[in-house]
């Protein structure tokens, strides 16, 4: 594997979406593309949200340096602008769901006929199960999965950026073990073109990536986990690159459960993320933010230490795993009748000082 290459791919990204990104936030503003704020929004005043542009331009400006040589580098590209001009009309004229998931097909269909497929899946006391013609299914509802999970998730400062680039981190480091250069490189630049866009998004954000932004990501977090974690056929290799992206699909996942239960569609927007919950719970902007990034750092510690470990350990590390999306589910209500028992025990352990003074008040 060509570190250097990768070092320079990283700064060539970084230093691409650090130019481009203030360029596009101008242009954003000349021609009012900006993001009004409403009741279910965080922000009070109007921002630019092209952010997604910025993004893309370090990306792909690193990408054609060195175009490194991979069957389906065409495909993934081809899909890349799809998934990018679909975020782009949706920002400027905020597309029908149908249309947008249309989009957002298409370049998952780019994908599938490339002949990148996850083409089949490790399940403990199963083995090794070939998906063959279902592989076709599961990928593009992958790509979609993820999409819309990195989408829906956008809606801190600096929140989509930092929890793709940390999923991407972990990423990397097992494509480096796995000797992986096309999943590292792809990781890497992702990485830097995010970290870059990431100084003018962190709160408080000067411009929002938009869902060009965030459907890109998502669907190169998607792409690059087929072309690493999926090929890697150990015990459990399809948990892996669901704990990667574990914070967003959760969210999701919990959010089209509330959806269902309270008779709603569940292409309504709301303000019950998982992000909303913690600024409802006392958390400041950047603190929410910030407990997620360390959700999202867990999740990624835990996914590479799964892929590498034996039996008991993985067990071990599934638990851990288990134990985080439970904890995330009693932070956005979903379980026990929105008790929180573990969330309340944690906070004992964190701070037993305030809990004996607690005590002795009650006396």
């Amino acid at each position: 594997m060509n570190y250097i290459i990768l070092m320079i791919s990283f700064f060539v990204a970084l230093i691409t979406a650090l130019v481009m990104t203030p360029i596009v936030r101008k242009i954003a503003i000349k021609y009012r593309i900006v993001d009004s704020p409403d009741e279910r929004k965080m922000h009070t005043e109007e921002k630019p949200y092209l952010g997604g542009i910025a993004i893309f331009s370090g990306v792909m400006v690193a990408y054609i340096m060195f175009w490194p040589s991979h069957e389906h580098q065409l495909a993934i590209v081809i899909g890349a602008f799809i998934m990018l001009l679909t975020g782009f009309f949706d920002d400027l004229f905020n597309l029908r769901p149908v249309y947008k998931l249309a989009g957002q097909g298409l370049a998952a269909v780019m994908i599938v006929s490339s002949g990148l497929l996850i083409e089949r899946i490790n399940i403990p006391f199963f083995g090794e199960i070939e998906l063959n013609n279902l592989s076709i299914i599961i990928t593009i509802i992958w790509i979609l999965a993820v999409s819309n999970a990195i989408n829906l998730i956008d809606g801190l400062d600096g929140l989509a950026a930092g929890v793709t680039s940390i999923a991407l981190t972990a990423i990397l480091i097992m494509s480096f073990i796995d000797g992986n250069f096309a999943a590292a490189f792809l990781a890497i630049i992702l990485i830097g073109s995010n970290l870059g866009f990431l100084y003018y998004n962190f709160n408080p954000a000067r411009i929002y990536m938009g869902d060009s932004g965030s459907l890109f990501l998502g669907y190169m977090v998607a792409i690059i986990s087929m072309l690493g974690l999926f090929k890697n056929v150990a015990l459990f290799s399809f948990i892996i690159p669901l704990m990667v992206v574990a914070v967003p699909i959760v969210d999701t996942f919990f959010t089209i459960i509330r959806r269902l239960k309270n008779g709603e569609s569940v292409m309504t927007a709301d303000r019950k993320h998982i992000h909303h919950q913690l600024i409802d719970a006392g958390l400041s902007h950047r603190g929410a933010v910030l407990v997620i990034y360390l959700f999202s750092a867990l999740f990624g510690a835990l996914a590479i230490l799964f892929g590498y470990s034996t039996l008991g350990a993985s067990i071990l590390f599934a638990f851990l795993a288990f134990l985080l999306i439970h904890i995330i589910a009693e932070i956005v209500g979903l379980v026990l009748g929105g008790k929180q028992p573990v969330l309340t025990l944690l906070k004992k352990i964190a701070n037993p000082t305030r809990n004996k003074s607690d005590n002795r008040e009650d006396h």
